[in-house]
C-alpha cells in the first residue's frame, strides 16, 4: 500500500489526467470525442453553449433602438430621456462589471457567477417590459439597471469562460465567434421587434404603451434561453474539471482589488481604446434609426435594415476576421486599421450624402476587425488569475464612458442636431486612434509582444512550455534518490563502511542484539564497545 501511495505521489499531471478519463468512461474503455472535454468536438460542443450564452442579452439590450419611434411616441418622451435607458444599463456596471470579475475570480467560480448574471439579465428585462405595461417610466429605468447589472458581468463571464477553454487554441477565433453569435442576437432585434409590435397592436387593438411592453415581455424569452445555456455550460465545464483533474481559473494566487494599480501601461491603452471605440458605435447605433429618416429620407423599415447592417455584418465577418487575425497576428497593427476605417465612416455620414449602406458597411467590419483583435490582447498582458478582474475593469470603464456619451448624445441631439453629434463622435475615435499609436509604440519599446506575428508567438508559447515541462520535471524526486536520501539501519552502514575498507560482506543474515565488551585501559578506567552477533548463510 505504501509502495503504491508512494507510486501515485511520483506520478505525472497527465497520468492523473489519463487515469481520470479511463474511470470516467469504464475500465479501459476510452470517452468518445464529443464526450472528452480534451477533444476538438467536444470543445466545439461547448463552444456552441458558450456562444449562445450572450443571446438573449444582446438581443434584449437594443430593444429600445429597435423601436426607438414607438417608445419616443407610446411614452411621450424627448430624445435626451430616450436615451437614459441605456444610461442606466451603463450605470450599474461602472463598478459592478468590475467587482463581477472580481467574484468570478474570488468568490462565486465562472459557473456559479454565470448563472446568478443570467438571472440577472431575465429579471431585469421583465421589470422593464412591465414597466412599459403600467405606462411607468421609472420602472422601466429600474429594469434597465437590474438588466445591466448582469449583462455586463455576463460578458465577462462569457470571455473568462473563453479563455479557459481555449487560450493558446485560436482564441482570436472564438471570440470572433462569440461576436458573431451575439450580433446574430442583435440583427434579429433590429429588424424582428419592430413587426412583434405591430402584430401585438393589432391583436391589442391599438398601438400604446401595453403593446410596447407585451413586445418587450415576447423578447425576454430569449433571456430565458441564456440561462438554460448557462445552466448547461456550467454542468459542462464542473464535469471537464472532474475528468481532466484540474481547477481552471485557479492558480493558487491571492487576488487583490489593490493590483488594479500594478497594471501594466499597455492594458491601460487598451481600456483607452475599448473606451474611444465604442463611444462611437452604441450610442449611435441607438439613434440611427431617426437619423437615417431625417437625413436622408428612409422609410423607418429601410432605416431599421441600415442600421442594423452593423450586426449583419459582423455575424459572418467575426469569425472569418478572427481566424485571419490568428493565422497573421499583428493584433496592434488590425486595431489601428479597424479604428482609421471607423473614423472615415462616420466622417463620411457626417458630412455627405453618398448612400449610407456604404458608410455602415464600413462600419460593421471594422467594428468586427476591433473585436477580434483588441479583447484577445487582454490575455497576452495579465496572468492568467487576473483575467476576470482585467475584464471586469475593461468592461467597467467602457460603461463609463457609455453612460456619459449616452446623456451627452442625446442633449446634443435635442439642441444641436445630428451634425454635431457626428462631429463628437468623430472626436471620440480620434482619442481612440491616438490611444493606439501609443499603444504600438510602447509595446515596441517593450519587445512588441502584443503585435507578434502569430508564427512568432507560437514559438514563444512552445519555448515558455518547454522551460516550464523542464521546470516541473526537476523539481521531482526520482525512486533512486529517494532510496538514497533515506535514513539507513545500522547493519546497512556497517556493510557500507566495510565495503569501503575491502572487506568481505554477508548479503543474507540473521541478526542479534549487540554485546557489550569491556576492554580496560588505565587502572580506573575502561573502554566500552559492541558489536553484532551476525549468522551468515
Amino acid at each position: 500500500m505504501a509502495d503504491y501511495e508512494e507510486r501515485q505521489s511520483l506520478l505525472g499531471d497527465e497520468d492523473k489526467g489519463r487515469q481520470a478519463a479511463e474511470a470516467a468512461g469504464g475500465p479501459g474503455r476510452p470517452l468518445p470525442a464529443i464526450c472528452d472535454p480534451g477533444h476538438l468536438l467536444h470543445r466545439i460542443v461547448v463552444l456552441v453553449f458558450m456562444c449562445f450564452l450572450g443571446f438573449g442579452s444582446y438581443f434584449c439590450y437594443d430593444n429600445p433602438a429597435a423601436l426607438q419611434t414607438q417608445v419616443i411616441q407610446d411614452l411621450d418622451l424627448n430624445t435626451a430621456k430616450f436615451m437614459q435607458l441605456y444610461a442606466w444599463y451603463s450605470w450599474p456596471n461602472v463598478v459592478l462589471c468590475f467587482f463581477g470579475g472580481f467574484l468570478l475570480d474570488r468568490v462565486f467560480g465562472i459557473r456559479l457567477g454565470t448563472i446568478i448574471f443570467s438571472l440577472f439579465v431575465c429579471v431585469g428585462q421583465v421589470i422593464f417590459a412591465t414597466g412599459a405595461l403600467v405606462n411607468r417610466f421609472w420602472l422601466m429605468e429600474v429594469g434597465r439597471f437590474v438588466f445591466g447589472i448582469g449583462g455586463e458581468s455576463l460578458a465577462v463571464a462569457q470571455n473568462t469562460y473563453a479563455v479557459n477553454w481555449f487560450k493558446g487554441k485560436e482564441l482570436n477565433l472564438v471570440f470572433g465567434l462569440q461576436l458573431s453569435m451575439a450580433r446574430i442576437g442583435s440583427t434579429v432585434n433590429m429588424n424582428i421587434m419592430g413587426w412583434v409590435y405591430s402584430k401585438v397592436a393589432a391583436l391589442v387593438g391599438t398601438p400604446g404603451h401595453t403593446a410596447l411592453g407585451a413586445s418587450l415581455m415576447i423578447a425576454g424569452v430569449t433571456c430565458l434561453f441564456s440561462l438554460t445555456c448557462a445552466l448547461v455550460l456550467g454542468f459542462l465545464d464542473k464535469r471537464a474539471e472532474k475528468i481532466l483533474n484540474k481547477e481552471q481559473g485557479k492558480t493558487g494566487e491571492v487576488i487583490k482589488l489593490t493590483d488594479v494599480k500594478d497594471f501594466p501601461f499597455t492594458l491601460w491603452l487598451i481600456f483607452f481604446i475599448c473606451v474611444g471605440y465604442y463611444v462611437a458605435i452604441f450610442p449611435f447605433i441607438g439613434l440611427g434609426q431617426v437619423f437615417f429618416i431625417e437625413k436622408f429620407n428612409f422609410s423607418p423599415a429601410e432605416a431599421r435594415a441600415v442600421n442594423s447592417i452593423v450586426y449583419i455584418i459582423s455575424a459572418p465577418a467575426s469569425p472569418v476576421l478572427g481566424f485571419m487575425v490568428d493565422r497573421t497576428g499583428k493584433n496592434v497593427i488590425w486595431v489601428m486599421v479597424a479604428v482609421i476605417t471607423t473614423l472615415a465612416a462616420h466622417m463620411m455620414l457626417a458630412f455627405t450624402f453618398w448612400n449610407p449602406w456604404i458608410a455602415m458597411s464600413l462600419l460593421g467590419v471594422s467594428y468586427s476587425l476591433l473585436a477580434c483583435a483588441l479583447w484577445p490582447m487582454v490575455a497576452f498582458v495579465v496572468p492568467e488569475h487576473q483575467l476576470g478582474t482585467a475584464y471586469g475593469f475593461m468592461q467597467s470603464i467602457q460603461n463609463l464612458g457609455l453612460a456619459l456619451i449616452a446623456m451627452a448624445a442625446g442633449a446634443i441631439l435635442d439642441t444641436r442636431g445630428y451634425l454635431f453629434l457626428e462631429v463628437f463622435f468623430c472626436v471620440c475615435i480620434c482619442v481612440a486612434l491616438i490611444a493606439v499609436v501609443m499603444l504600438y509604440f510602447v509595446d515596441y519599446l517593450k519587445g512588441g509582444d502584443l503585435n507578434m506575428s502569430a508564427a512568432d508567438r507560437a514559438k514563444l508559447l512552445k519555448e515558455s512550455t518547454s522551460d516550464a515541462e523542464i521546470k516541473r520535471r526537476s523539481s521531482r524526486v526520482s525512486e533512486g534518490e529517494l532510496a538514497r536520501l533515506a535514513h539507513m539501519s545500522a547493519f546497512g552502514l556497517r556493510n557500507r563502511y566495510l565495503s569501503r575498507l575491502g572487506a568481505q560482506v554477508c548479503t543474507h543474515h540473521l541478526c542479534f542484539d549487540s554485546i557489550q565488551t569491556e576492554i580496560p585501559l588505565f587502572p580506573n578506567s575502561v573502554f566500552k564497545t559492541s558489536h553484532w552477533q551476525c549468522i551468515c548463510f
